[in-house]
């Protein structure tokens, strides 16, 4: 559980950080975050960090083929299934 009290400690705030993130809410707003130089500074650099790794290994889509060969791959399992019945 996430505790969003203003008077949590530097330490029980990132112990609590990495669900925080997880969860998709916005850490930077977290009543801790705005009241603490110490933290919004840690946030950001983890921020940081995680962009870099993601321009690292940018999302690409499978191309047409992979998604071809998928569709393929089912036609043949549910006429397998067909013809067993």
């Amino acid at each position: 559980m996430i505790d969003t009290r203003k008077s949590l400690t530097c330490a029980e705030f990132q112990e609590q950080l990495p669900e925080l993130i997880g969860s998709g809410a916005d850490a930077s707003s977290h009543p801790h975050v705005l009241k603490c130089d110490l933290c919004r500074a840690f946030l950001a650099e983890l921020e940081a960090i995680a962009a870099a790794a993601r321009e690292l290994f940018p999302i690409q889509d499978p191309s047409d083929r992979v998604w071809e060969q998928i569709q393929s791959a089912i036609q043949v399992e549910e006429e397998g299934k067909t013809s067993a019945k």
